[in-house]
């Protein structure tokens, strides 16, 4: 299916696609490799997440913030 095609799908089934796409990719994740870059990136996040819990912040108070 080209991008045009899925273009000429109404809404509903082209989120029914993406939610497919997705499920596929969900199946496969164990078999996502990712580089040694990307882990330190990980873990730097995680390890900040575990020094600073108060730092995170529930999508709705972002949302928030970007509208004010």
């Amino acid at each position: 299916m080209s991008i045009d095609e899925i273009k000429q799908l109404d809404i509903t089934e082209r989120i029914l696609l993406v939610e497919e796409i997705w499920d596929s990719i969900a199946k496969e994740q164990e078999h996502l490799v990712l580089s040694q870059y990307e882990k330190e990136i990980l873990d730097t996040r995680l390890a900040s997440l575990e020094e600073n819990p108060k730092n995170l912040m529930l999508w709705d108070e972002i949302k928030t913030k970007i509208r004010a």
